[in-house]
This record gives structure tokens, C-alpha cells and sequence, in this order.
């Protein structure tokens, strides 16, 4: 399948915007090597299922190849790999906005070679076109951006930032469906609701979760940090409830705001795709990591509500009675909010190789 488009509407004289702490960001300056080395130190900033940042990247010459890391799916809770390969969808679109960043123009084959299923995608650089303004606002969002888990303050989203972010998606032949009426909104949180309260009593995916939530002071530069995540779970009118990272450990952060409580729920949507395949995977993770940029642009943060989608016959039913049959493939809220949440990524030279084969057969990271 391929993607070669480049990612804004209009093209503009905008300049490379330079990735803090990889290097210049000079395409004149950078050999292929470099170049390579510089788009991976962005696409690990992609977000992931749980952190588990579940890609590895092999480059060779003036191409990449984005694979899957089968040692790091959540056996558990995505058996089929669908979140994993949405984690590397995310990723794919991270790598080609730093090309873009550099004024390359990137060429993208999505699942190359169906004999190796784990092999994502390659993407090349054999062309130049200078980067647009939109362009330059994403990528300074890459490394600043974050997933916002709890409630927002009652404020309005900026004019025009939904249809934008429909626009994104659409791009990628996904859809953002805004929840807006009550009670759709109200059936798709108690969807998360049912979602999480069965996931704290199912032994084997709390353990796994477990595995994914280091404790404070860990040196680890993967899973859901302590402070990622508020320390007081935060209800919200209808109540999205999140994950239980700290197992009630009390890990977490300190409430930011002195908003009323229950606090807002934001603006609830669902992400779907009209067909369930690995490639409407793929893309629903390049529409997610778009939709997730755009809002950043605009001050916007997002939440990720994606429980009930890791139960089938919840997600059947989110599919049939929310998402007019598409397959729903991520539940999303949208609000203001102070934000404070950190995260870790792993150092590119722990995911990169270079002038190695791409062989993906055994599944290892």
C-alpha cells in the first residue's frame, strides 16, 4: 500500500525545524546514516499502548524499515496485535513528519512483503520540498505532547479544531465520530466503566498491566511512569474512568486544579475504520498521532479512554450501537487542562540498527 503524500494541504517556504537534542537538522549537512539516526530520535516519541513502545527500525542506506516488536504486544489485552500496530502506526507518521521537518518528501510502502507480517513499513527519501507551517506546528509538538488521563476544566475547545481533526483522520480512510448526544455519551462511559472495572478483577491482564507501570524512582525508559498519571482517580460527569496504574500504591500526581468535581468529561470520540484489517490498523495509528499533534497546536490536550475496546464484546457493541457499524479502533476525549504528566522513551540506539537485514521472522525486539 502506498502513502506518498506529503503531509500538509499547501506548500510554503518554511524551514527544517530542528528535533532538541538530535543534532542539526540541516538535510544538506546529514548523511543517510544521520538521517536516518534523526527520524527514529522523533518516532520513539510517538505514543503507545501503555509506553510499550513495540517497534524496532532497521535502516539501510536512504531507506527505513519500521517493524512491529512482537516481544513487547500485551499477550493479554491485544492478542491480536491490532493496539500495537496502531502504537506503530503512530510511529510511521512520526517518522515521516521529521523527514518532512528536514524537507524531504517521504515515500511510505505500508506492509511491504506479506511474508513478513511484523515488517510495517518503508519509507524513503529520494525527493525535496520545502516544509509548510502546519508542518513545522506538528513536529514541535512531538516531544511536547502527552496523554492527558482525568478530567478537564470547562472550558471550550478552540473554534474549528474539531473539523480539523476530522479532516486529519479522514486523510488516513479513518473517521472521528464526536459522541455528542448524552446518552451516547453516557453508554460509551459506561462502556469504559464495565471495561475497567472487569479488567481490575481479571488477575492475568492486572499483572500484565502491572508490568507496564514501574514504580517511583525506576530507572526504566518504557511503560506508564508514576508521574504520567494523577494519584486520586479524577470522575468525570459522565465518568471516563482511567486505568490503575499505581494498584493502589498511592503513586501519582498531585491534583493541578481546583475545578469543581465531578470535572469534565470533554468532548468524547471515537476513531473508527470502515474495514478491521492490520493495514486499518496502521493507518488508524498515523490519523491517531495527526489528530493528536493538531489538538497540541491548539493548546488542546487529549485523553484515551481505550478499555472497552480490548473486550470483544464490548467493542461489538461500541461497534454496532455507537460507530454505525465501522470498527471502532480508539476511544478519545478532548479538553483544556493544565498539564504536568512526564513521560520516558527509549534512546534510539536501542531500537535502530543500521546496514543490517530486516528479517522479522522470529519476532524479536
Amino acid at each position: 500500500m502506498d502513502d506518498n503524500e506529503c503531509l500538509p494541504d499547501v506548500a510554503s517556504n518554511g524551514g527544517a525545524v530542528p528535533l532538541p537534542d538530535a543534532g542539526p537538522a540541516s538535510p544538506g549537512r546529514l548523511t543517510a546514516e544521520e538521517t536516518a539516526r534523526y527520524v527514529v530520535t522523533a518516532a520513539v516519541w510517538a505514543p503507545s499502548v501503555h509506553n510499550t513502545q513495540p517497534w524496532r527500525f532497521t535502516a539501510v542506506r536512504q531507506q527505513i524499515s519500521l517493524h512491529a516488536d512482537a516481544a513487547r504486544q500485551l499477550r493479554v489485552a491485544d492478542p491480536d496485535g491490532r493496539e500495537m500496530l496502531i502504537s506503530c502506526g503512530a510511529a510511521l507518521f512520526t517518522a515521516r513528519l521529521a523527514l518532512r521537518s528536514l524537507g524531504f518528501v517521504p515515500e511510505t510502502d505500508v506492509l511491504p512483503d506479506p511474508g513478513q507480517p511484523l515488517l510495517v513499513a518503508r519509507v524513503s527519501w529520494p525527493r525535496r520540498a520545502a516544509s509548510t507551517e502546519f508542518e513545522q506546528a506538528l513536529f514541535g509538538q512531538v516531544r511536547q505532547r502527552r496523554t492527558h488521563r482525568g478530567g478537564f476544566d470547562p472550558v471550550p475547545l478552540p473554534p474549528g479544531l474539531l473539523a480539523a481533526l476530522r479532516e486529519s483522520a479522514a486523510r488516513y480512510g479513518a473517521m472521528l465520530r464526536i459522541v455528542a448526544d448524552d446518552g451516547r455519551r453516557a453508554a460509551l462511559a459506561a462502556a469504559v466503566e464495565e471495561a475497567e472495572r472487569t479488567q481490575r478483577l481479571d488477575g492475568e491482564r492486572t499483572r500484565e498491566l502491572a508490568r507496564w507501570a514501574p514504580a517511583p524512582g525506576s530507572p526504566r525508559t518504557d511503560g506508564v511512569p508514576p508521574d504520567s498519571y494523577p494519584a486520586r482517580a479524577e470522575h468525570t460527569d459522565p465518568d471516563f474512568p482511567g486505568r490503575d496504574f499505581a494498584h493502589g500504591h498511592g503513586w501519582g500526581l498531585p491534583p493541578l486544579s481546583t475545578a469543581r468535581w465531578p470535572r469534565s468529561a470533554g468532548v468524547a470520540a471515537l476513531l473508527t475504520t470502515a474495514r478491521d484489517r492490520p493495514a486499518d490498523w496502521i493507518n488508524a495509528g498515523q490519523a491517531l498521532q495527526r489528530i493528536l499533534l493538531t489538538a497540541a497546536t491548539s493548546g488542546a490536550a487529549t485523553a484515551l479512554n481505550t478499555q472497552p475496546l480490548e473486550f470483544g464484546r464490548l467493542r461489538e457493541s461500541i461497534r454496532t450501537g455507537l460507530s454505525d457499524g465501522a470498527y471502532p479502533q480508539m476511544v478519545l476525549r478532548f479538553g483544556a487542562v493544565i498539564q504536568a504528566a512526564a513521560s520516558v522513551r527509549r534512546p534510539p540506539d536501542d531500537v535502530l540498527s543500521t546496514g543490517g537485514s530486516e528479517d522479522d521472522s522470529t519476532g524479536e525486539g
